[in-house]
């Protein structure tokens, strides 16, 4: 009679409940785990490198005859990098996610918050601006992958500057880019574009100089959220290395218990 340790020992074979067949023959878009919290790594254009922590999302498109997916084999791969994912990762990473779950197609997406030290206008008080990025790509015969930015911005009413003796009202807004580009661009260059297409950039810290100039500012760039997709448009497409975006800004009005919204979506490749 063999020993209770040597009993203990031996592997137990386990059924893959997930490899059936499944017979409602409905194929499943995607399928995997969401919110999962990892350290990513990203560096700055002056050559340095900044830590935050990223919710990723990990998908595959499960075929109409199998029953389900190994949702720990997504962990698996993603945990191949433990000292921390960075942006040039993310295509073999989701390539990697395809063929460990042998799908067709995989999908990986990551959110986090970017740090930028911006300065005050006028006093030049430093503060660092939070901004919001996702990183998207999937990979099936080829990888795709889009970055998208929100700033925040400050908008102000063409009208009613307009019609008002004094004043204007003004508003903070959210200004979103999703682009597709070649070559390098960083996440401070498309701030740079979305913050130049509102009335005026808002900061995280103003002195009285400061705040005197932005004010005026705002008030001698009225815009609407009209006139802001169109000149956020009109900076995509001069930077040559972005042959894609979509783009939208809402802009949470002041006077009124509804947002602004309006967006644009275009492919320069096709003219």
């Amino acid at each position: 009679m063999p020993e209770a340790n040597e009993c203990k020992s031996k592997p137990v074979a386990m059924p893959d409940v997930q490899g059936l067949s499944d017979r409602r023959n409905i194929a499943i878009d995607k399928v995997g785990v969401k919110n999962v919290t990892y350290p990513i790594v990203l560096k700055t254009p002056e050559g340095g490198e900044q830590h935050t922590i990223a919710n990723i999302d990990m998908y595959v498109a499960l075929p109409h005859n199998q029953k389900g997916t190994h949702m720990s084999r997504f962990l698996e791969v993603l945990n191949e990098n433990a000292e921390g994912v960075t942006p040039a990762m993310i295509p073999e990473i989701t390539r990697k996610i395809r063929d460990r779950l042998n799908a067709e197609t995989a999908h990986f997406k990551l959110e986090f918050t970017y740090f930028i030290n911006k300065r005050a206008p006028v006093t030049k008080a430093p503060g660092l601006m939070d901004y919001r990025v996702t990183f998207e790509c999937s990979s099936n015969s080829h990888d795709d992958f889009i970055m998208q930015v929100t700033a925040p911005a400050t908008s102000l009413c063409p009208c009613s500057k307009e019609i008002s003796r004094f004043g204007a009202h003004n508003q903070r807004c959210e200004i979103t880019a999703r682009v597709r580009f070649d070559g390098t661009l960083w996440i401070e260059d498309l701030v740079r574009i979305l913050e130049n297409a509102a009335s005026t950039e808002v900061y995280s810290v103003l002195k009285r100089p400061d705040e005197k100039f932005v004010t005026e500012d705002a008030f001698e760039n009225p815009k609407f959220v009209e006139d802001i997709v169109r000149d956020l448009a009109i900076g995509l497409d001069a930077e040559e290395r972005i042959h894609w975006y979509e783009i939208d800004s809402e802009n949470f009005e002041s006077i009124h218990n509804h947002n602004a919204y309006a967006t644009i979506t275009r492919d320069k490749r096709e003219g």
